[in-house]
Order: structure tokens, then C-alpha cells, then sequence
């Protein structure tokens, strides 16, 4: 379910849920995430950025020369799920790195919450785009 469903859901005052497990199901079958072919950018976190850390995350895309409409969001567990080919960029904001190809541009760093003052965190991400130009 993507973030905007769930949003949608919220806001009618329907709860939503996430298997910790869903492979325990029998007969469950994972459905792909897809993503646009203009896609460039994927950022890996637990929360979707809002407010500050929205605005955060829109300086950083406009660093490295992407618009918004270029980047998507997926939570940890949903990385398994996602078709990575059309990417460039990969950014694990606050949750484990994981192996990904070799064509693939890589950032770690704290949450974006974390970031968003914090001129050492921003440093360290700054020098990781840098180190891809």
C-alpha cells in the first residue's frame, strides 16, 4: 500500500496494518513495486519526509541536480519489493544499508530528522554526493 493510501485511510479514520512477517502466510504472494521510469532517486526510511524534513530532503535532490517528482520513498521493508534498475541514486536515511548493484549510487546517513540542523551529519552526506561527482 503506498503512502498516499495509507494517508487516505488515515484520514477517514480507518486504522492500517503491516505483517511483521507476512511470509508466514500461506500462499502469499508479494505484489512488485514498480517504479516510474523517471524515477532517480529512492530514499529508504522508516518515515516518509514531512515539514522540515521535506524541505530537507528537496535541497538535497536540487545538490544533486533531481527534482522531487524524480525521487520516491520505501520503507526498509518494502526495498525487497522494488525493481531497482531505473535508479542512479539510493539513499538509506536512518536504516541498515543494504547490498544493492554496483551501478548504483549509495548514501547513508541518520534520519533526516537527525540531519536537519546538524551541520557534522550534513557534512558527512554533502562529501558522499560529492564523492560521485
Amino acid at each position: 500500500m503506498s503512502e498516499n493510501e495509507k494517508l487516505y485511510l488515515q484520514q477517514m479514520g480507518i486504522p492500517t496494518w503491516e505483517l511483521t512477517h507476512p511470509e508466514r502466510l500461506a500462499g502469499f504472494q508479494f505484489a512488485p513495486i514498480e517504479l516510474p521510469a523517471e524515477c532517480c532517486l529512492l530514499l529508504v526510511a522508516e518515515q516518509c519526509p514531512k515539514n522540515h524534513t521535506a524541505q530537507l530532503f528537496e535541497r538535497v535532490l536540487k545538490s544533486i541536480k533531481l527534482e522531487l517528482s524524480q525521487a520516491r520513498h520505501v520503507s526498509p521493508a518494502e526495498l525487497a519489493l522494488v525493481n531497482l534498475e531505473p535508479l542512479t541514486w539510493i539513499w538509506f536515511a536512518g536504516t541498515v544499508t543494504q547490498p544493492v548493484a554496483a551501478t548504483v549510487n549509495v548514501l547513508h546517513s541518520p534520519a533526516l530528522s537527525d540531519i536537519d540542523g546538524n551541520n557534522e551529519h550534513r557534512r558527512a552526506l554533502w562529501q558522499q554526493i560529492c564523492a560521485y561527482e
